[in-house]
C-alpha cells in the first residue's frame, strides 16, 4: 500500500443481510456481504490534474492493441483502435505510469519502449501518441505474449495500482489454450485488466476469462466507432482506483465449512476456488482494485448444528491488503454472519430480501450461459427453455438492462411466466453482447 495520508485513503465498510434463524436441524447459513469504499482523495478529480507529492496512489496502465492481420478489415477498425487508445492517453493523470503495447502472434513494445514504463505529462502523452501512428495490422494472436509483456514492464516501477487495458478483434489462435491460461494464472493477482472485443470475430469466453482471471471488466464494442468512449470511460474507472489488493477474509469456526463465495453486484464472479489460507481457519478471497464504489458478495457456510435457542457466530467477514515484508493492513471494516435456531417456523422459513434477489440474478447469469451453449449445439427446445427461464428472472428481478438484450434473442410471448420462442435470425452482434454482459446484475432495491 502508498504511504499517502490518512485522509486520502478511503474508508471502507462492510454490512450484512441475511436471515440468522435456522431450523432445528439447520446447517446451512447464507448472507450478502456489502463492502463500501468511501471518501478517497482521488476519486472525481480533474482529468490531467496532477498530484501533490506523496498525495495520490501510483498507479501504472499497459494498453495492450490487437494489431493482427483482421484489424485491417474494415480499415476503419485499425484507425477506430488508434484513436480510442490516443483518447485513453488523454485520460491519464499526470505521473501516472503508462506504456502501449501492439499485440499480434508476439507482444511488441510501442511505447516508450526499453522494458520499461514513461511518465504521464503533455509531452509523453504527445509522444506516446506520436508512437501511435506507426501502429499497422499484420500478424496473428497470441494474447497470453501480450499480458507477459504487459506484467513485465507493470513490474519494472515500484507502484500501487497495476492495471491493463486489452483490446482484440479475433480469436487467440496462434497458441494453445493452456499457454493463454498459463500467462493469466502467472498475471493474476500482479495487476488487474480489462478486456474488450471489437466487432463480431472474437470469442466471448477468451475475453470474459481473461477479464474474470485478472479482476476486471469484460464488454463488446460491436461498432469500433465507440471504441474512444469506451477506452475514456476505463481509463477514467482506472484512474479513480485508490487501493490495490483488497481482498475478502473470511474467518469460520471449528466445524465449520465454507460452501461457496461469490461477487454477486455488479457482477457475478465466482471467488471459491480463488481462496488461499490466512492462517487457521481464515482464507482470503482477492476482489482487486477499489476506489469510491460498493460490490456485494454472498456468502454460504455449513455449521455444525447446534439445539434449539443456541446461536453462533458462523463467519467474520474483514478486508485486508497484503503488505510487501509478508503483513497485511487490516481495512478496520468488519462484518459477522450469524446463525440461532428456533422452532419459530415463520421466521426459519423466511428468505432474506438480499439474498432471494442475489441468488436469483446467479441463476439468471447461468440461466443464459447455458440457453446460448444449447443453441449453438443445436438443442433448441433446451434452449428455449433456459432462455425463458432467463426472461422470467430478468423480469421479476427488475433487470431491465439484461431484459432488452434478451428480447433481441428471443420473442417473449409472456415474460411472468418464461414462454419465449427462439427467434430465427439473430444478429451475431446481438447475441455475443447477451453472452458478454449476462453476469451484469442490479442491485437490489433498498
Amino acid at each position: 500500500m502508498a504511504n499517502f495520508s490518512k485522509s486520502n485513503v478511503p474508508q471502507f465498510s462492510v454490512d450484512v443481510y441475511q436471515n440468522e434463524f435456522l431450523p432445528e436441524g439447520g446447517r446451512e447459513v447464507n448472507a450478502i456481504v456489502t463492502v463500501t469504499s468511501t471518501g478517497g482523495g482521488t476519486v472525481g478529480t480533474a482529468v490531467g490534474a496532477s498530484y501533490a507529492p506523496g498525495q495520490g496512489p501510483s498507479a501504472g496502465v499497459a494498453i495492450m492493441v490487437d494489431c493482427s492481420g483482421s484489424m485491417d478489415y474494415p480499415p476503419t477498425k485499425m484507425r477506430n483502435a488508434r484513436d480510442a487508445t490516443a483518447a485513453a492517453i488523454d485520460t491519464l493523470r499526470d505521473g501516472t505510469h503508462f506504456a502501449v503495447i501492439g499485440g499480434t502472434h508476439v507482444a511488441k513494445e510501442v511505447y516508450p519502449g526499453g522494458g520499461r514504463l514513461a511518465v504521464a505529462d503533455r509531452t509523453s502523452r504527445e509522444q506516446a501518441k506520436q508512437a501511435l501512428r506507426r501502429l499497422s495490422a499484420g500478424g496473428g494472436t497470441a494474447i497470453g505474449t501480450w499480458l507477459r509483456l504487459a506484467d513485465r514492464l507493470l513490474s519494472s516501477a515500484d507502484i500501487t495500482i497495476r492495471h491493463g487495458i486489452l483490446l482484440t478483434d479475433g480469436r487467440n489462435e496462434h497458441e494453445a489454450p493452456e499457454d493463454l491460461r498459463a500467462a493469466l494464472d502467472s498475471c493474476a493477482g500482479r495487476f488487474t485488466c480489462d478486456a474488450r472485443g471489437v466487432g463480431t470475430d472474437w470469442e466471448v469466453k477468451e475475453v470474459t476469462g481473461i477479464a474474470s482471471a485478472l479482476l476486471g471488466t469484460a464488454d463488446i464494442v460491436a461498432d469500433p466507432t465507440g471504441l474512444a468512449a469506451d477506452f475514456t470511460q476505463m481509463m477514467e474507472t482506472a484512474m479513480g482506483k485508490e487501493v490495490a489488493d483488497v481482498a475478502l477474509r473470511l474467518w469460520t469456526p471449528v466445524g465449520t465449512t465454507v460452501k461457496f463465495v461469490k461477487q454477486v453486484a455488479p457482477t457475478v464472479e465466482a471467488l471459491t476456488d480463488r481462496r488461499t489460507e490466512a492462517g487457521p481457519r481464515a482464507g482470503d478471497y482477492p476482489t482487486g482494485s477499489w476506489g469510491d464504489e460498493s460490490r456485494d458478495y454472498h456468502v454460504c457456510v455449513e455449521v455444525p448444528t447446534a439445539g434449539l435457542g443456541r446461536e453462533m457466530l458462523a463467519a467474520r467477514v474483514s478486508l485486508v491488503v497484503p503488505q510487501p515484508d509478508g503483513s497485511v493492513q487490516n481495512l478496520g471494516a468488519q462484518g459477522l454472519i450469524r446463525a440461532v435456531w428456533t422452532d419459530d417456523m415463520v421466521a426459519s422459513t423466511s428468505i432474506n430480501p438480499q439474498v432471494a434477489h442475489y441468488t436469483g440474478q446467479a441463476e439468471l447469469a447461468q440461466a443464459i450461459q447455458q440457453g446460448l451453449d444449447l443453441r449453438k449445439a443445436g438443442d433448441m427446445d433446451g434452449a428455449t427453455a433456459k432462455l425463458g427461464r432467463a426472461v422470467q428472472l430478468a423480469s421479476a428481478s427488475g433487470n431491465a438492462d439484461t431484459a432488452k438484450l434478451l428480447a433481441k434473442v428471443v420473442d417473449v410471448v409472456d415474460a411472468t411466466t418464461g414462454t419465449v420462442r427462439l427467434k430465427a435470425k439473430v444478429e451475431e452482434a446481438d447475441e455475443m453482447t447477451l453472452e458478454t454482459r449476462s453476469t451484469k446484475t442490479v442491485r437490489v432495491k433498498k
